[in-house]
């Protein structure tokens, strides 16, 4: 597992949060967050349909999801050093290829394997919300602990809906999937803005 040094992160966040000179609106940070992970769970989808459905597509939708674990650790190392960006970048490759194996697993009606990714899917959610509640005190471990789980809980529920050929239900997945993700999202956006308020354009607003 990957252990983040409290003391190296404090000093990375001091030392590149200078780069965001000038300031930058609370809403702009959103909206690429958003960006970012919506592309996390639409990428995700179309792997999901293209492995269970074994389209040729899957190579090609896995690449642009790992993808985007670059995109989303470079967004992260941008307000907190390299080092740590790399870093998060590592979990969550590792967070899509679990699922991977989650996928065959379930597809191949191993549910001993199935079980044992997935415990290895909630270990590594773990690490990720250890790796980023020490990133930023405005994101309680328990709470970013709850987030991921729930992310991979909905994720899950796509994942059998496709299997079982379960359309309604599949759509019902997606779209709890969505809204999870742009309230972690915006979770993830209020607590950079929470820790470096200078470095933001916040003006005429209290408790941001």
């Amino acid at each position: 597992s990957i252990v983040m040094a409290q003391p190296a992160l404090a000093q990375s966040a001091t030392a590149t949060s200078g780069s965001m000179k000038n300031g930058h609106a609370p809403a702009k940070l959103k909206q690429d967050m958003r960006k970012l992970w919506t592309d996390h769970v639409v990428w995700t989808r179309d792997y999901i349909i293209a492995a269970t459905e074994k389209q040729p597509g899957g190579t090609a939708a896995l690449n642009r999801l790992m993808k985007n674990q670059e995109d989303i650790g470079s967004a992260v190392g941008s307000i907190y050093g390299a080092a740590a960006g790399r870093q998060l970048t590592t979990l969550l490759k590792d967070h899509i290829a679990i699922a991977g194996d989650i996928v065959k697993a379930a597809m191949a009606g191993d549910k001993a394997g199935q079980k044992t990714a997935d415990g290895r899917w909630r270990e590594n959610a773990t690490q990720i919300a250890d790796f980023l509640s020490k990133a930023n005190p405005n994101w309680p471990r328990a709470t970013l602990v709850g987030m991921m789980n729930t992310h991979l809980s909905t994720t899950t529920d796509e994942v059998v809906a496709r299997l079982t050929k379960n359309w309604a239900a599949d759509v019902k997945a997606f779209d709890a999937v969505y809204d999870h993700i742009l309230a972690m999202s915006d979770a993830l956006s209020d607590g950079i803005i929470k820790q470096f308020p200078a470095k933001f354009e916040v003006i005429g607003t209290t408790g941001r």
